[in-house]
């Protein structure tokens, strides 16, 4: 299961990050988001979600949000 399938308000574990992109993968990691992670999607937009990572709240878009396993 990834990001874009969640549950809005539920908090996941993040299992895996397949991005394919080094660059992408070290930002991810600067926002806390890596594998063994609490993450929780607060809301789904057209086009994305917003997700809460620690103390922080980002928007992401829905290619992002596959890549991104729960």
């Amino acid at each position: 299961m990834n990001l874009k399938d969640a549950q809005e308000g539920k908090e996941y574990i993040v299992t895996a990050i397949e991005t394919g992109d080094e660059e992408v993968d070290a930002f991810l990691f600067s926002l806390g988001c890596y594998v063994g992670e609490p993450i929780t999607v607060v809301s789904h937009i057209h086009g994305g979600c917003i997700v809460s990572i620690k103390d922080g709240r980002y928007t992401i878009d829905n290619a992002l949000a596959e890549a991104i396993s729960i």
